[in-house]
């Protein structure tokens, strides 16, 4: 689930239910896109005026100009993308056996696969990826199942263009 304005986009076996929260004590579907779009949604996140979902068929980007009723833009194929972490022009997908997928979404309606990471294989069973940054070093935080904790380094003070 997200919060997007007084909207929460919900995954679930409905599709992705959007709730609104104008009225907390009584929140309402008013919203819901279904299978004939996405299918099993696992993740929803929105930057701007995009939504990008995952789901068992990869990632659906949803135009949410109108937050209430979002409107399916594109896909993209990916096997396995279980959560998805936008920031700025690129989004990052843990993509289970694949590792971590780096979509560049400079053109937000159309991603674009940017690289995969993996480690050399050693990561192999991403299910979760959340970004932070300590000084002028960018991190990934990968959540591996049974390998556990990754932290990968994004860039750093000697990454040209970082200063």
């Amino acid at each position: 689930m997200t919060i997007v304005g007084t909207y929460a986009y919900v995954c679930c076996d409905k599709g992705l239910v959007v709730v609104s929260l104008e009225d907390p004590k009584k929140p309402c579907v008013v919203h819901v896109v279904g299978h004939d779009v996405l299918h099993c949604p696992t993740a929803v996140q929105v930057q701007f005026r995009y939504a990008y979902v995952c789901d068992h068929e990869g990632i659906k980007v949803l135009d949410v100009s109108d937050l209430a009723h979002p409107v399916p833009v594109s896909a993209l194929e990916l096997e396995d993308a279980h959560n998805i972490y936008l920031a700025r022009t690129y989004a990052y997908v843990a993509a289970g056996k694949q590792g971590l997928v780096i979509l560049d979404i400079k053109k937000p309606a159309e991603p674009v696969i940017d690289q995969v990471f993996n480690a050399n294989g050693c990561i192999n069973d991403l299910h979760d990826v959340k970004l932070g940054i300590t000084y002028v070093s960018e991190f990934a935080y990968l959540a591996d199942g049974e390998n556990g904790l990754r932290v990968v380094q994004l860039t750093s003070a000697e990454t040209p263009g970082n200063d």
